[in-house]
């Protein structure tokens, strides 16, 4: 198995946290970008980071995960999204 798309930009210092919660807001000037864990004998996710950027860098990071994404498939299969719940829209 490949080691998968490395980002070469210097990471030193950067703490790793692993998401399976993501909320957004936003406004006429900004998105709010919210991430954390949830865990299935608590209905409250733990919130750890959030991300304020303008609509412009919002849209850029929309078509970042998207590229992401595509190139990710392309080398390890179909992403399934059967797992999610979608009873939380």
């Amino acid at each position: 198995m490949g080691r998968g798309h490395i980002l070469s930009r210097k990471t030193e210092g950067l703490e790793g946290r692993y998401a399976n919660h993501f909320a957004i807001g936003y406004n006429a000037w900004e998105f709010i970008f919210d991430f954390g864990q949830s865990f299935s004998e608590n209905n409250q996710p733990e919130l750890y980071t959030r991300i304020v950027t303008s609509p412009v860098y919002a849209k850029a990071f929309l078509q970042t995960l998207k590229d992401s994404i595509d190139t990710f498939e392309n080398s390890y299969g179909e992403i399934s999204d059967k797992s999610l719940d979608k009873s939380e829209d």
